[in-house]
């Protein structure tokens, strides 16, 4: 595959005014001017006529298919509401990926998400990173998974206050938290003491202790649902007890306290900002937080939460952080690149760079602008 004649943007360099990106099976194989160009090609060559090329949409959080488009509870996968506790879940049992909501994603050049369980429970589940393109997840994969999702403020209160269990407080919801962190550090010792000592006796299988095992050892992010900068705080204050890696997810308010998170080095997955202040915790919501973010040298990606911002939207909810007061390309990057590096991916995703996955967007102009059309999609070489 050859496309030609169009303004590049890998994302790991200056954007090429006019230019081509060759691709080689499912990888991309050279980028450069046009006057570089390979003279002879034999294959599928997409002509550009001018417009854009630049690396697949990556939206870092989402739900995709884990909330059915239009079927109502049948469908509705994403909280298991019954327990406050619930990391042995994975994002991959409940995926559907023929849900036609994929389908619009690819249409807009979505090719890779993060996506998994709802903010009903303090310790939610596993979210895997998958492909849009496909029809059985397990191909789809990644990476999972990819992180695990934890939820603080208003969201497990309003869930167990109306059943009238813990938490219905932030301090329950933290506590809940802590305490099975705790629980799985204290598992991984025995499991350690057991291996070592033949006379020491292994703890009994804990499908929820080994699945927060490799989180309280680093080996998998927490990405933490907070909205408020209170909430924001308490994420950190835990991932930093137990020595966690963190994401904050949404970070509402993060434009309140950017200097802070910049001092913690915490990434941030903003948005979505595309709808109403439809809670309280969404009082302080603004379009200006990724360039305040990104002002204050926070990382950060910017994503659309599908279903509550349809996923098709995601260039869009970048192109409002334009509005906001973001530069153009660095709204882009947020949902390339730098989403890539908050989602762990940026090896293989990302950018148009040679050996990485050929999954690429052509649009007919900036892919941020409202009225531009997207031209071709490719995902691992392969046109969409």
């Amino acid at each position: 595959m050859l496309i030609i004649n169009g303004t590049v943007h890998p994302m790991d360099g200056p954007i090429i005014g006019n230019g081509y990106v060759a691709v080689s099976g499912s990888k991309i194989a050279q980028v450069g001017p046009m006057e570089n160009c390979p003279r002879s090609w034999e294959g599928e060559v997409i002509d550009a006529q001018g417009g854009h090329v630049c690396p697949g949409f990556i939206d870092a959080h989402c739900h995709l298919g884990m909330f059915g488009d239009a079927l109502g509870f049948e469908s509705d996968d994403g909280n298991e509401e019954t327990d406050p506790c619930t990391p042995q879940l994975r994002a991959i049992d409940a995926i559907n990926p023929l849900d036609r909501c994929f389908s619009e994603a690819r249409a807009a050049g979505v090719t890779t998400v993060l996506t998994g369980p709802g903010s009903a429970n303090p310790i939610a589940g596993q979210f895997a990173a998958i492909k849009t393109s496909g029809r059985w997840v397990d191909a789809m994969i990644v990476k999972a998974p990819a992180s695990m999702k934890l939820a603080l403020g208003e969201n497990p209160k309003h869930v167990y206050h109306n059943r009238d269990e813990t938490p219905v407080t932030r301090m329950a919801t933290a506590a809940i938290i802590r305490e099975n962190l705790r629980k799985a550090v204290e598992y991984g010792e025995k499991l350690d003491r057991a291996g070592q000592d033949e006379d020491a006796d292994p703890p009994d299988y804990d499908t929820k202790l080994e699945a927060l095992l490799p989180v309280v050892r680093g080996e998998l992010p927490v990405h933490i649902h907070a909205h408020r900068a209170d909430d924001i705080a308490t994420g950190v204050r835990i991932a930093k007890e137990f020595g966690l890696r963190c994401v904050i997810v949404h970070g509402t308010e993060g434009h309140l306290i950017p200097e802070l998170l910049a001092r913690e080095n915490i990434p941030v997955i903003t948005g979505p900002a595309l709808g109403d202040r439809s809670k309280p915790e969404l009082a302080n919501m603004s379009l200006e937080t990724p360039a305040v973010l990104h002002r204050a040298g926070v990382p950060f990606a910017i994503c659309t939460d599908h279903p509550e911002v349809p996923v098709q939207y995601l260039p869009l909810c970048a192109s409002l952080a334009v509005k906001g007061g973001l530069a153009p390309e660095d709204a882009l990057a947020a949902i390339t690149i730098n989403a890539a590096k908050v989602a762990g991916l940026d090896t293989s995703l990302g950018s148009l760079t040679p050996g990485k996955e050929a999954d690429i967007v052509v649009t007919d102009r900036c892919p941020l602008e409202l009225l531009g059309q997207v031209r071709a999609v490719l995902a691992g070489g392969r046109r969409i």
